[in-house]
C-alpha cells in the first residue's frame, strides 16, 4: 500500500510568512489533486515553542541564518516561525486538509530542530510516524511539501532508512536554495529514492 506525505504546508513557509519559500503557494494546487491519488494521507506540521533553540531571537549574538553549535549539532539559525497555535502555524487555507488522516507535529522540543517528519536531527526521538504507516501496512511513501531541501529531503531520506519505498515529486516542492536542493536530490538518488513529476500522476 501507498501513502501521500505532505510537509509542512504552513502559512510561515508561504509568500509573506515568516520564513517563506519562493514560490511556496504555486504548488497547493498540485498537492491537492495529487491527494485525490490516495487511500491514505499524512500531513507533517512543524510546531515550535517561542523559545525554541533553533531561533536566532533567542541567541542574543546571533542574525537570521547564521549557524551555531547546539549540542554538538550545527545548527541554522531562522527567524521566528511556525510557534506554537499561531496562524503562521496553520496550514495553508487554499490546501484541501479534509482527506488528511493524521498529523505528525516536530519540533515540538525546544532544545532541538527537527527537519525530518520522522526523528529530530540528532534521531533521538521518533515522531512515531513510521511505526504509524507500517502498523496500517503502507510500504511506498510519496512525498510533497515544503522547504524541499530541509524537511522534505529530510523526511525523504529517513524514509528510506526505514525500509520504505520513497518517491518524492519535485514539482510539488519549491526550495529555499536550488543549489542546496540539487545535492540533496543526488543523496536521496544514491540512496535509492526516485525523483518525479507529480504532473505525470495526476
Amino acid at each position: 500500500m501507498k501513502a501521500l506525505i505532505i510537509i509542512d504546508m504552513q502559512n510561515d513557509f508561504m509568500p509573506g510568512g515568516a520564513l517563506a519559500v519562493p514560490g511556496g503557494d504555486q504548488i497547493i494546487p498540485l498537492v491537492n489533486k495529487l491527494q485525490e491519488k490516495f487511500e491514505l494521507v499524512i500531513a507533517t506540521q512543524d510546531w515550535h515553542p517561542e523559545n525554541h533553540s533553533s531561533f536566532a531571537d533567542n541567541h542574543h549574538d546571533k542574525e537570521n541564518f547564521d549557524t551555531t553549535t547546539i549540542d554538538g549539532l550545527e545548527q541554522t539559525l531562522w527567524p521566528v516561525h511556525c510557534v506554537q497555535t499561531t496562524g503562521g502555524a496553520d496550514f495553508h487555507p487554499h490546501m484541501n486538509a479534509a482527506r488528511i488522516e493524521a498529523i505528525f507535529r516536530k519540533g515540538t522540543d525546544p532544545k532541538i530542530d527537527s527537519y525530518s517528519g520522522f526523528y529530530d536531527n540528532a534521531h533521538k526521538k521518533s515522531t512515531g510516524l513510521s511505526g504509524y504507516l507500517k502498523g496500517k501496512g503502507i510500504t511506498s511513501l510519496h512525498f510533497c511539501g515544503l522547504a524541499a531541501e530541509y524537511c522534505v529531503s529530510y523526511s525523504v531520506l529517513d524514509a528510506l532508512d526505514e525500509g520504505f519505498k520513497v518517491t518524492l515529486y519535485e514539482d510539488a516542492t519549491r526550495a529555499l536554495n536550488e543549489a542546496d536542493f540539487e545535492k540533496m536530490k543526488k543523496q536521496i538518488l544514491d540512496k535509492g529514492g526516485r525523483i518525479k513529476h507529480a504532473e505525470e500522476l495526476v
